[in-house]
């Protein structure tokens, strides 16, 4: 529910649950979850306690109740009070945001991660986020990027927004065609697309943009890429990029991934190290700050954001919102028909809003009548399998 004096009421939708077998969300809890926690006991020598606590919690989240963190956790009475409706109830049956997003948390209360101790703030996912920087095919990748910064302006411009919204798939997608700006199958999947409108929001007297990031490695440099691009071609006075506070959902970008892109970029070719460059002197001069806010771990949507990250978001030119999780975060994790208006669901939030999102959740506003029966029809699971993605402006 919005918070008093931060939104108007939205449309009704009842929150998606976890508890229908079979369903995406059921699949996260049971089958996701359980598999990362052994991952991550196979890619580290947790001692005992720590190895037989990430034990209870993949049995926990799967097939348990919810419980508290532990007493010494330093956000413990946060997080009480948050899940207050919630605790001792099945995790398949509270809201699949909140169940999600305390997942996470927990997994880092069970490894010490805030504990004082040789522990303590150890990226439990920087295994798998190290593998991907150092993947080979990464330098192949950065080598298209390179020819892709020798487009002219307006192809480049489209090259770059479209790498940035697939990121997240594990091909960047910077096989870019200079006619269209994206793959073939990448400009099919796209099922909606504001993209003329977001340019012209950006034409005028450059502003603010404030950047929501979404996962590291590969997402994040096509996104320093794009942000590099708005700084140089003078469509943004200053980029706000929003990272988060700890680690969190796997591969959610923070400031150590931020930093280990940079120093990605000093091995690329030319254009892109120079990129790398500009981008690392805009952190030093100002026009590129980063911001860790709290709320962007907290089990909500965006209708409960803080006053001070509101006030954020109402002074910038636009906040472009990246990926999944924020999507949901942004129009509230529901049940809401496909073609529900996606500015009715926004207009609450306090500023101009874009979202670049590869679909990989149940949950997408704003689709006509025509589009929805088209992807229905096709027998896939279109809205979870990776292979759609959406361009949407609220102004």
């Amino acid at each position: 529910m919005p918070e008093a004096g931060n939104s108007e009421m939205l449309p009704h939708a009842p929150p998606i649950l976890s508890n229908v077998p079979g369903s995406f969300s059921w699949g996260v809890l049971h089958q996701r979850h359980p598999a990362l926690v052994q991952q991550i006991r196979d890619s580290f020598p947790y001692p005992p306690d720590q190895d037989h606590a990430l034990d209870r919690l993949g049995r926990e989240s799967s097939t348990g109740v919810i419980t508290p963190l532990g007493r010494r956790a330093p956000d413990r009475a946060r997080w009480d009070g948050w899940g207050r409706d919630y605790f001792g109830q099945r995790w398949i049956d509270v809201p699949f945001l909140w169940a999600e997003s305390y997942f996470y948390r927990k997994l880092l209360d069970v490894i010490g991660f805030f504990k004082p101790g040789p522990w303590a703030g150890i990226d439990p996912f920087m295994p798998f986020k190290d593998a991907e920087l150092a993947n080979a095919s990464l330098g192949t990748e950065l080598a298209a990027l390179d020819r892709v910064l020798s487009l002219p302006e307006n192809e480049r411009a489209s090259a770059l927004l479209h790498a940035s919204l697939w990121g997240n798939r594990f091909d960047l997608g910077f096989r870019i065609s200079a006619s269209s700006g994206a793959p073939a199958d990448e400009a099919a999947g796209l099922i909606a697309d504001d993209t003329a409108l977001l340019w012209s929001m950006l034409a005028d007297q450059p502003g603010e943009i404030c950047v929501v990031a979404d996962n590291a490695g590969r997402e994040l440099l096509a996104d320093l890429v794009l942000i590099d691009h708005l700084l140089s071609g003078h469509r943004a006075a200053t980029v706000t990029l929003h990272l988060k506070p700890y680690p969190y959902y796997v591969s959610d970008a923070t400031t150590a991934d931020l930093i280990g892109c940079l120093r990605r970029f000093r091995q690329g070719p030319g254009q892109v190290a120079e990129a790398g460059r500009r981008l690392w002197r805009a952190l030093q001069t100002g026009r590129l700050a980063v911001r860790t806010p709290a709320f962007s771990c907290a089990p909500w949507s965006y209708h409960r954001m803080p006053a001070d990250l509101a006030e954020q978001f109402s002074s910038a030119t636009l906040t472009i919102m990246k990926g999944d999780l924020n999507y949901r975060r942004l129009v509230g994790d529901c049940y809401w028909p496909a073609t529900t208006s996606f500015t009715a669901l926004t207009r609450y939030f306090p500023g101009p809003v874009a979202v670049l999102r590869t679909l990989k959740s149940d949950v997408v506003a704003g689709l006509d009548e025509q589009a929805l029966a088209t992807l229905d029809s096709t027998g896939e699971q279109w809205r979870t399998n990776g292979t759609r993605a959406l361009i949407q402006v609220r102004p």
